[in-house]
């Protein structure tokens, strides 16, 4: 399977998505819920957490999806037993909060791996075998407590959805297999299966369908899901407040999303849903991840807010670039075309041009027109903050004296369809050049020639946040850049929403 532009966009939006549903959500856990578009990434909650920062929920996605990402069969025990490993090295040197449920499951499951290492007389990081004893910890659990589907599987789950692209049934089992290192409940694995479905869906065909999971479920379960869901479709999703329950919780994220859902799709829907999801109360980290996958899944990275891109980050040390990566590797290998070591987004660098730039954008000087050429110039070209509108490699990003370095999601194509949604995505950029002009920074703009996105952005930045008209916006960025002609679907899409935004009218020339 080959990946479209969208595709992989989406793919990359997933982890990404969670991450940022995760720590919108965690400063509000367990307290009175807040009233709908009041969160903020402020910190706090359980952990306490540090602004934009994640909790357990994408601390475990991130085990699995480090193990997904060497395209590992998730559905079988080899796949499982790393996966396995890496939930008792975060549970004992890296998780900042942790479930009762799943902490009581790794801990039984821990004292049988050092009991087998002590029989077979060797190290536990030699043992062959880490799954079976979490999946034994998990039914001893479940056979022992009446209340053993709780939400720890499925807030982890979206990963899972990238897994396997091309495969419904292997998505379904891979969702029930990592589901039951911790949660036996068979209502667990069947909400994984829904929610693992619905991201493959979102990202494959670029629509959101809870129910398209429903027939690979068993018989005598589908009916019931069927009807719990019609429930979340049906209610108001502030009544689905006893979201630890697993059950609860995907009726609480999917009425989230289905209830701020518009007959035009748009990435604005992220930030409805989200502020849904969040205002239900509870455990609001979770269901917030739990919708953010989703989310993440159908609009990608490129429809995911750059303030919120800007500011997440937690264990074990990541960003929203490594998020990114981590969601990349694992779809590529899932789908057989596993990226290599000097392929993006693992190659060190991908700069191919060497035509340097570093054009003051007119009517705002702290504004820098470059190339990727100007990237590691930056500190010479007395800039600290950097919007990259192009892929970078690993070794390119925060260029020495660059204290922020924002990544934007943006293709240089004529095809519509290479962007998820061009306008937003423009005007997103434009709003992250704003954004750190505000916080006082100086800000290199680049993409790799100059030649369309650069300008795009530049002109859409100059008119709506400089108040500069179209006519002299567009001619002056063309003599900034050097080209006195630029066409393209990126610098039409600019000039109309230019349009848009212009506090003085008169007529339009375009280049065409």
């Amino acid at each position: 399977m080959n990946l479209s532009a969208t595709q992989n966009d989406r793919a990359a939006g997933v982890l990404l998505g969670q991450a940022i549903g995760d720590a919108l959500g965690v400063p509000y856990e367990f307290k009175p819920p807040i009233k709908v578009g009041t969160a903020h990434m402020i910190g706090g909650g359980l952990g306490p957490y540090s602004p934009g920062e994640w909790s357990d929920d994408t601390q475990m996605a991130i085990c699995i999806a480090q193990v997904a990402a060497t395209g590992a069969d998730l559905s079988t025990n080899a796949g499982l037993d790393p996966i396995a490993k890496r939930f008792c090295e975060w549970r004992f040197r890296g998780a900042s909060d942790i479930g009762n449920q799943t902490a009581s499951v790794i801990s039984a499951a821990d004292l049988m791996i050092g009991g087998a290492a002590m029989d077979a007389s060797m190290s536990r990081n030699d043992l062959d075998s880490w799954a079976k004893p979490f999946q034994h910890a998990a039914a001893d659990y479940s056979a022992t407590h009446n209340r053993s589907a709780g939400n720890g599987a499925l807030m982890r789950n979206g990963i899972v959805g990238l897994t396997r692209l091309t495969g419904r049934e292997a998505t379904a089992a891979a969702a029930r297999a990592v589901a039951a290192l911790t949660h036996a409940d068979p209502l667990v694995a069947a909400s994984c299966v829904l929610q693992a479905e619905a991201v493959r869906v979102a990202v494959v065909d670029g629509r959101l369908d809870m129910r398209a999971g429903l027939d690979l479920l068993a018989d005598d379960e589908r009916e019931q899901w069927s009807a719990w869901l019609d429930d979340a479709e049906r209610e108001d999703p502030k009544s689905f407040t006893a979201n630890g329950f697993t059950v609860k919780a995907l009726q609480a994220a999917w009425s989230a999303i289905w209830h701020t859902e518009t007959r035009t799709p748009s990435p604005d829907h992220v930030d409805r849903a989200l502020q849904m999801a969040i205002s239900i109360g509870h455990d609001t980290d979770t269901v917030a991840a739990i919708a953010g996958a989703l989310l993440g899944a159908r609009y990608g990275a490129s429809g995911l807010r750059h303030d919120w891109r800007r500011q997440v980050h937690g264990w074990p040390g990541m960003r929203a670039h490594d998020l990114v990566q981590l969601a990349l590797q694992t779809t590529s290998a899932g789908v057989g075309r596993p990226i290599r070591a000097g392929e993006w987004p693992l190659a060190e660098t991908t700069r191919q041009e060497t035509r340097t730039l570093g054009a003051p954008l007119p009517g705002d000087t702290g504004v820098i027109l470059g190339t990727e050429a100007d990237l590691p110039r930056a500190s010479e070209l007395r800039c600290d903050a950097v919007v990259s509108l192009c892929r970078i490699g690993t070794g390119d990003r925060h260029p020495q004296g660059v204290a922020v370095h924002l990544e934007q999601w943006l293709v240089d194509s004529d095809n519509a369809a290479d962007n998820g949604d061009l306008t937003w995505a423009l005007h997103d950029a434009a709003d992250a050049v704003h954004g750190l002009r505000e916080d006082g920074h100086t800000v290199l703009m680049h993409c790799v020639r100059a030649e369309h996105r650069t300008p795009a952005v530049a002109l859409l930045y100059a008119v709506k946040h400089r108040h500069m008209s179209p006519e002299d916006a567009a001619r002056d960025i063309r003599n900034a850049v050097g080209r006195h002609e630029i066409n393209g679907l990126l610098w039409r899409t600019a000039i109309a929403e230019a349009r848009a935004c212009a506090t003085v009218g008169g007529p339009w020339q375009s280049d065409d």
